[in-house]
């Protein structure tokens, strides 16, 4: 690649992405109010001014606060950050005329805001008592810092970067040095892998490439690197492409006897290594008494300014102030080159290295080496800023998360998010690059599925975390969550579907938030402190829903996006996938990297909730799912969420219309779909074992061998001694109980929950890891006479085994959801119908006395009238007698379950279907609301019940705000005290008068 086409090109595309950035604020400033606009956190309205003072190089630092009332005065939620570009404007408006001027935010607290303008607002006039808005803007001066760097590069003829120059763009090939010294280690901790990459760096003549997975210490050798180069006498810089970056590196440098120095404004450091900051070691110097009286001097002089009217006083003063700045410049710029040619490490973000800051006062020359960590995530065009200045470069970081942050989608396309660390590798190879590979980070289980699938298989867990677990951890207890290093909750058929923010175009799942809170109230109950725990999601929507249903109860959880918890870690990790559709839509869930970073995040736990029937549909997002299927627990959401309505539909008809033939209510009907059953998991055994050379383990926790096809006689007949043992137990009536020993495997366990369901028997395991253990119960003859029993009963039979789920985990993970939903369904049906059954009799009776009566005619009449509903399976039943055909019988209420339950409509629900929560009947799409086919009473009914209760009418409504309003609570407390008052002068009144 020439240097022309690249320049060229590059500006082109900046010039596309910075179009792009001004196009979306235009269209926030024309389409949105103020208040929508202070709701997405890019604007704040009426703010007032709470001090002003001279800042570094003459720059006026003004502070603007929220209007006074009653309380503390805190800024409303936003985004705004050190280094935002900002606009001033008069509180009429945002838009581009009522514009005042623009300026640099230097410092944010919860009360105040604090912005930088430039010595040209000389004329500008702030008043106190007048309100102004803020709003962010497109950042125009990283933009034009950029383009200064290209060009510098585009006409570069001789410097200290010409060989560099030359051998990046493929003029020439990259060299080593001739003579090699051997090298002393500082950190003497290192491994083998980051022992290699330091005297690899060290060795070559213009380039060399450290590539650092999650967790393998990529920092640790970038900071030896460093040192041993500035143990060499050479001068240092060292870039990233954030701050948060950079100060991780000053905090790691500044614990040797380097001399660092950091640039950038202190505001937007971290205060641990602010006595780093070029301010904090300017302010030390032997200049630092002379500047700040000079700035007293501007200061006094501004204040002057303001009161003064007279026009020649004012320019008399101007003039005074521009006297000033320039003695306050040549001041700071002598103090300012001492202090910069002293230190050995100079520090800064790469956009902050350019020549418009303080660099500008070093000679061309005085670099020998350019460091820039997590490069792969920084665009080429701001790594050049600091390129230039050195003969030498040492690039770190890991192209395989995520890439730079782009807002054009076709400039990223045509190659904008390219970034310099992954051209150079695909040019030049393993050739100028070192990977390191032991990592120190996750738990092996956590890192083998990205090593697999984005590193070559080729990291390795060092031993002080290879089996670390939360349990480990101080004041954790041992109990089930926090033994296991991977958890996969699948919400496929439990009706838990995304949803839309319109607005936003970014999507939600409420019923996936609903579950995260679970896990992380288990967590922190059994010990895990908030701090430790992470909870990651790939849109903002999303995050906001779990802001919402956490932040209060947790506030040290850290709830992020993805791309915001790049470069972070935690002891565990909960991640939300969120996409849950019938098209099996993943969205940009489908870019790889980032779920390789999300993944990563995790030193002991990862937790990940998805619909697997849509995430399926994505190869990279199946194999994540296949591998916590096979190396982890599986999970459903039925055994999160007690109220869950199973979905109506499924991608596959087969197993459609097993579901169907399910919901018979006939004994028969239910065996023989059990049967189906049996031989569809022993296709599923045989076609693995066909495909893969060998299944997996039904239970994957335990390690032990699956049966293979030749053991399948030995399961037979394994299932037929169990069937016979049920099978006595329901002949001896004295029996009530019988109980199946702990030694039972998971998958014998789980043939005896088969077999109880096909005998209708009660089961129910109980005990956890080696001790558990299956009671086998007799249904209950009169489940009227016993109620709460039977309540017992029925909720413990809506739970689902733990052996199911382990079998689900191995044979069939992506469509685990098809068989617990007809179990679930089936079980609920069975429950509901028997009772039913003696309400439809009891009725029955009465109706037949007087068949002949006038009440005939009013319960017809009924039949006929607002509700629209024919006659259900139940109904068919009931209403059946004794001298009725079977067959006929058991065909009439079939059919009635196969189409719409509403009167005179015959479509079908086989496909397409909606189940009714409050009448339990299938409806088909153009009556399944409840208002059409006659329940709209009990849905009113529910949905003032839920805001009573929730203050929210469905997921992602919002949060009912119990919060009063301050002003009316002063209020209503002046009122209470002024009533206090007038009783207590009552009683002295009423006492007076007893006296006598």
């Amino acid at each position: 690649m020439e240097v022309e086409s690249f320049v060229s090109k590059s500006l082109e595309l900046l010039q596309e992405e910075r179009g792009a950035e001004i196009e979306e604020t235009r269209a926030w400033q024309k389409n949105l109010s103020l208040k929508n606009l202070q709701q997405k956190g890019v604007c704040l309205l009426k703010l007032h001014i709470g001090s002003q003072r001279t800042g570094m190089h003459g720059r006026l630092l003004v502070s603007f606060e929220p209007r006074k009332s009653i309380g503390p005065s805190v800024l409303p939620s936003h985004g705004f950050g050190p280094g935002d570009i900002v606009g001033l404007y008069e509180s009429e408006g945002c838009s581009q005329p009522n514009q005042l001027c623009s300026g640099v935010v230097t410092h944010v607290t919860q009360a105040s805001i604090t912005v930088a303008f430039d010595e040209t607002h000389d004329g500008l006039n702030l008043e106190n008592d007048v309100l102004y808005n803020i709003m962010k803007l497109a950042n125009d001066v990283t933009y034009k810092r950029l383009t200064h760097a290209l060009n510098s590069l585009n006409g570069y003829r001789s410097g200290p970067a010409t060989q560099l120059i030359s051998v990046l763009f493929g003029y020439s090939e990259p060299g080593m040095l001739s003579q090699q010294n051997a090298v002393e280690w500082i950190n003497n901790e290192l491994d083998s892998s980051q022992q290699e990459a330091v005297s690899f760096a060290l060795s070559q003549k213009e380039v060399a490439i450290i590539h650092g997975p999650p967790g393998t210490g990529k920092t640790t050798t970038v900071v030896e690197v460093i040192l041993q180069a500035v143990k060499q006498g050479q001068k240092v810089l060292c870039c990233a492409p954030s701050n948060v970056a950079v100060d991780n590196l000053v905090e790691r440098l500044a614990k040797s006897k380097a001399k660092v120095l950091r640039l950038g404004h202190p505001a937007r450091l971290l205060e641990s290594i602010q006595k780093h900051s070029l301010d904090a070691v300017l302010a030390q110097s032997d200049n630092t008494n002379i500047i700040a009286d000079v700035r007293k001097d501007m200061d006094k002089a501004f204040s002057q300014i303001k009161k003064v009217r007279d026009k020649g006083q004012r320019s008399s003063l101007r003039r005074e102030i521009g006297e000033l700045r320039k003695e306050l410049k040549s001041r700071e710029k002598m103090a300012i080159t001492q202090i910069l040619k002293r230190a050995s490490v100079i520090l800064a973000t790469n956009t902050g290295a350019s020549d418009y800051g303080a660099l500008k006062y070093l000679p061309s020359e005085h670099f020998d080496l350019v460091v820039i960590d997590e490069c792969a995530q920084a665009l080429e065009s701001s790594c050049w800023i600091a390129l230039l200045k050195a003969r030498k470069c040492i690039l770190a970081g890991d192209y395989k998360q995520l890439p730079p942050t782009i807002k054009s989608q076709n400039a990223a396309a045509k190659g904008l998010s390219v970034s310099l660390m992954e051209r150079l590798i695909q040019k030049y190879g393993d050739s100028i690059v070192r990977m390191l590979t032991t990592q120190y980070r996750m738990n092996s289980a956590i890192m083998q599925w990205a090593s697999e699938q984005m590193y070559q298989g080729k990291l390795t867990a060092h031993p002080s975390v290879e089996k670390h677990l939360l349990r480990d951890l101080a004041g954790v207890a041992l109990v089930e969550e926090t033994n296991m290093p991977l958890l996969l909750v699948d919400t496929a058929g439990s009706g838990l579907n995304e949803m839309e923010d319109t607005d936003e175009h970014s999507k939600g799942n409420q019923g996936e938030v609903d579950i995260v809170a679970l896990h992380v109230r288990t967590l922190t109950e059994a010990g895990v402190k908030a701090k430790d725990i992470a909870v990651i999601a790939p849109y903002n929507l999303q995050v906001d829903l779990l802001r919402q249903k956490l932040s209060n109860d947790y506030p040290d959880l850290e709830i992020k996006s993805v791309d915001g918890f790049q470069g972070r870690e935690k002891e565990a990790v909960l991640l939300s996938l969120v996409r849950s559709n019938r098209k099996g839509e993943v969205g940009f869930l489908a870019e790889d990297r980032r779920i390789n970073v999300a993944v990563t995040r995790a030193r002991r736990q990862l937790v990940v909730v998805c619909d697997s029937q849509t995430v399926r549909n994505h190869e990279f997002l199946r194999s994540l799912v296949v591998y916590m299927s096979e190396h982890g627990e599986v999970r459903t959401a039925f055994e999160y969420l007690e109220d869950l309505v199973p979905e109506n539909y499924q991608r596959d008809f087969k197993d459609k219309q097993n579901n169907i033939k399910v919901s018979s209510t006939n004994t028969k009907a239910r065996n023989q779909q059990g049967e189906r059953g049996e031989k569809k998991q022993n296709k599923v055994s045989e076609s693995k074992s066909k495909g893969n050379g060998q299944s997996k383990d039904d239970n994957v926790k335990s390690g032990l061998p699956k049966p293979k096809a030749d053991d399948q006689l030995e399961s037979e007949m394994k299932k037929a001694e169990m069937r016979q043992q049920l099978l006595n137990f329901l002949d001896n009536q004295g029996q009530t109980e019988l109980q199946f020993p702990s030694s039972l495997n998971s998958h014998e366990r789980l043939l005896v929950h088969q077999l109880c369901e096909e005998l209708e028997l009660k089961h129910v395991s109980k005990g956890t890891g080696k001790q558990r253990h299956i009671t086998v119960s007799k249904p209950v003859a009169e489940p009227e006479e016993r109620p709460e029993e039977e309540s017992e009963s029925t909720k413990t039979e809506i739970q689902i085994p733990e052996e199911l789920t382990e079998k689900e985990s191995d044979t069939q993970p992506l469509k685990s959801a098809l068989d617990l939903k007809s179990l679930h369904l089936e079980r609920m049906r069975r429950e509901r119908e028997k009772r039913e059954e003696k309400i439809q009799n009891k009725r029955l009776e009465t109706e037949l006395k007087d068949i002949k009566g006038p009440s005939a005619k009013k319960n017809k009449d009924v039949t006929k009238g607002k509700g629209k509903k024919k006659a259900g399976a139940v109904d068919i039943a009931a209403a059946a007698t004794a001298d009725d055909d079977f067959d006929a019988l058991i065909d009439a209420v079939v059919k009635a379950e196969s189409v719409c339950g509403f009167m005179k409509c015959k479509a079908s629900v086989l496909t397409l279907g909606q189940l009714c929560v409050y009448c339990n009947r299938q409806y088909c799409l153009s009556h399944h609301i409840p208002e059409v086919h006659g329940c709209g009473d009990k849905a009113k009914a529910q949905a003032r019940m839920r805001i009573s209760k929730e203050g929210v009418l469905y997921a992602g409504s919002g949060q009912k705000d119990k919060s009063m309003d301050p002003n009316k609570k002063a209020y209503l407390q002046r009122k209470l005290d002024s009533k206090l008052k007038d009783m207590a002068s009552q009683r002295k009144s009423k006492s007076k008068d007893k006296e006598p």
